[in-house]
């Protein structure tokens, strides 16, 4: 299993594709498929049936998948790399560009 450098709750930049320069929050990330769906990026209509919850029916708009590598983190004004080192005997995550812990 690879390890992603980014997790649920950070802003990330898509960096390639359709959708590149828009920034966003992270609401879930797959892992086993290294995609992640960021908020407000990659729109899609859906064709939602009717049903109990949903008696109307209809088209429902709603964030699609990103792959892992089109999007970096973003750090004060710009995206940036993430590394990973000790602190004492703990693991952290820090900015390639600030060397400041994330």
């Amino acid at each position: 299993m690879t390890k992603l450098k980014i997790k649920t709750g950070d802003t990330v930049k898509v960096i390639a594709g359709d959708h590149k320069g828009e920034k966003g929050k992270i609401v879930k990330v797959f892992i086993d498929k290294n995609r992640a769906i960021v908020e407000g990026v990659n729109m899609v209509s859906k064709h939602t049936k009717p049903s109990a919850d949903n008696p109307q029916g209809g088209i429902v708009k709603k964030e699609a998948s990103l792959h892992i590598s089109n999007l970096m983190l973003v750090e004060g004004d710009g995206a940036t790399k993430v590394g990973y080192r000790m602190e004492g005997d703990k693991k952290v995550r820090f900015s390639k560009k600030s060397k400041e812990v994330i």
